[in-house]
């Protein structure tokens, strides 16, 4: 299947909103704001590894094969720093041999499954805390999941990859206004509150 410019182009916008969205969430007055800013920044990383290695593939026919391997293992590393970020009293230690243990079986077998299923976990327990903050992260970690049997089909065909992509932006796209709404709560109440 050739992979169009245009849908590579596209798949840098849900990346650019999850950041965005996190961006937001290091505003929150009871969250590390250096640990949410971390977390932008190695899903970030995550997301543009994986965009990018999809644009040169459609753009050149160039495959860095290693790029799109640094999704997973970035992208669990960011999650599970804003889980820090959401929950203060999780160990680094608990939280770093977690995510090595995942890296250690990944390279063990060869495949990246185990560091999927690490994102997997630590996006929900994120969904999860920041749920209790607004309820439209329900809907940001339904369209996870909804991409897992899209992307998880043999015949991928150009139409089913728009789909996904549809999904994944507006998923993001509820994150990162879900997170401007806790932000805009949180002002709110800032100026209700007498001084």
């Amino acid at each position: 299947m050739d992979y169009p410019v245009v849908l590579a182009m596209e798949d840098f916008v849900p990346v650019a909103l999850t950041v965005t969205g996190v961006l937001l969430l290091s505003k929150v007055d009871d969250l590390d704001t250096r640990l949410v800013r971390t977390a932008a920044l190695l899903l970030g990383l995550g997301g543009f590894a994986k965009c990018g290695w999809k644009l040169l593939i459609a753009s050149t026919d160039i495959d860095l094969w290693v790029m799109p391997l640094l999704l997973f293992p970035l992208l669990s590393a960011g999650f599970l720093t804003l889980v820090k970020a959401l929950e203060p009293r999780l160990p680094i230690a608990a939280a770093a041999g977690l995510w090595m243990a995942a890296l250690g079986t990944s390279f063990a077998i060869g495949d990246t499954l185990p560091m999927l299923i690490l994102t997997i976990g630590v996006s929900t327990a994120v969904a999860v805390y920041l749920f209790r903050r607004h309820k439209l992260f329900l809907l940001w970690i339904a369209g996870q999941y909804a991409l897992g049997p899209l992307g998880g089909q043999e015949h991928q065909t150009i139409a089913l990859q728009w789909i996904e992509q549809s999904i994944n932006t507006a998923s993001q796209a509820v994150f990162a206004f879900a997170a401007w709404r806790v932000l805009t709560l949180q002002e709110r109440k800032r100026q209700e509150t007498p001084a």
